[in-house]
């Protein structure tokens, strides 16, 4: 019966998740508050006439719970209720946490170490570059990390993408039921992540994905993790106020520097300037700030080729145009001609050979970007 009534006192306060995890604290279980929803009163005096009025509402929504148990029973769903051991126990600290959760997937939400990566939804190749180039080093060093995102368009699903490819569990937070799936883009991914990591969910069934519940999806991203990364973000987006969130949750936030004027930078290093989040250049600061790595192992795995500083096997003209677009950043094959002394002919070969190896890529309007 505990599940049912968490459901259904869920849908009762659903836009007040703090009081009703306050009432919840109060009196110890959903149980004990259904069982004294006609007098409140007795055991909190202090309890508001509005919310005695709410409370008596709460059995015209036991059926709609007697249905969200039904479904979750029939596709596999786990309903974790606050009092679970499988509950997140980090996102328990948090004063608004959900009563309860719904979850598909196979990766253990308790894991010793848990990150959130976010940012925005237009992201850069700058951007992707930085969340393939962490994950792949942070791998090296904590193999077992959980990576947590929101599943939308951008650093979001670059994040769990970055994690399956090196085969690190990732979960993503969404903003609406188990019984659909936004954007229906990410759909391969998703469902990748089901043996892999998971999905995880406030919201029961037939919910929309409508704004205001991508803002309540994010305090979940930010209060299961031990630390939040922004790695773009403009002045203003979701990431930042996911970051904001986790600063509430006394979590670490961590933002990626990014260049001066770039618009998806704005964010990160004005979060930077003003001391809202540690700065953050490589997988080895965050896990030295972290502390999740000794000395030793930094070396280790420094030594096994992370943070590489040059490209193998480059002939000396393919290294001069990896120097130069490290140095001024995406060009044009006419300004790598201009600024190299190749000839176009000569030049167009060279970048050829360049993408085979994977050092670079081609850009829209014809400029060449660094992967790095």
């Amino acid at each position: 019966m505990e599940s049912l009534y968490c459901i259904a006192l869920t849908r009762v306060l659903a836009y007040q998740p703090a009081v009703l995890l306050q009432l919840y604290r109060q009196l110890g279980s959903a149980t004990a508050i259904m069982e004294h929803r006609r007098h409140i009163d007795e055991l909190l005096p202090e309890a508001t006439p509005k919310l005695k009025e709410t409370l008596l509402s709460a059995d015209d929504h036991l059926q709609r719970a007697e249905e969200e148990l039904s479904f979750n029973q029939q596709h596999a769903v786990k309903t974790l209720c606050f009092a679970d051991e499988d509950y997140p126990q980090r996102l328990r600290e948090c004063s608004d946490a959900p009563l309860v959760l719904y979850y598909r997937g196979n990766a253990d939400l308790n894991q010793r170490r848990v990150v959130s990566i976010v940012g925005t939804r237009h992201c850069t190749p700058y951007g992707q570059d930085v969340v393939r180039r962490f994950l792949s080093d942070l791998r090296l060093f904590c193999p077992d990390v959980l990576v947590v995102s929101g599943l939308a368009y951008g650093i979001d699903i670059q994040a769990h993408r970055q994690a399956l490819h090196n085969g690190m569990p990732t979960v993503g937070v969404l903003a609406h039921g188990l019984d659909d799936l936004y954007p229906p883009r990410h759909r391969e991914t998703a469902i990748e992540m089901l043996s892999h990591g998971g999905l995880l969910t406030e919201f029961t069934t037939h919910t929309n994905a409508d704004k205001k519940n991508f803002v309540r999806r994010n305090r979940i991203v930010a209060g299961m993790a031990d630390a939040c990364i922004l790695v773009e973000s403009a002045a203003r987006g979701g990431g930042l106020i996911t970051a904001e969130m986790a600063r509430g949750y006394q979590r670490e936030v961590f933002a990626v520097p990014g260049r001066w004027g770039d618009d998806y930078s704005e964010g990160c290093n004005n979060l930077i300037r003003d001391n809202g989040a540690q700065m953050c250049c490589s997988a080895t600061d965050f896990v030295q700030a972290m502390g999740w790595t000794t000395d030793a192992a930094l070396r280790q795995a420094k030594a096994e080729g992370i943070e590489r500083t040059c490209f193998p096997n480059l002939s000396p003209d393919e290294e001069s145009i990896v120097a130069f677009l490290r140095q001024e950043g995406d060009l044009q094959i006419n300004a790598l001609s201009t600024a190299t002394g190749l000839s176009i002919g000569n030049l167009t070969s060279l970048l050829f050979q360049l993408e085979m190896k994977g050092v670079l890529k081609t850009l829209a309007g014809g400029f060449y970007h660094l992967i790095e």
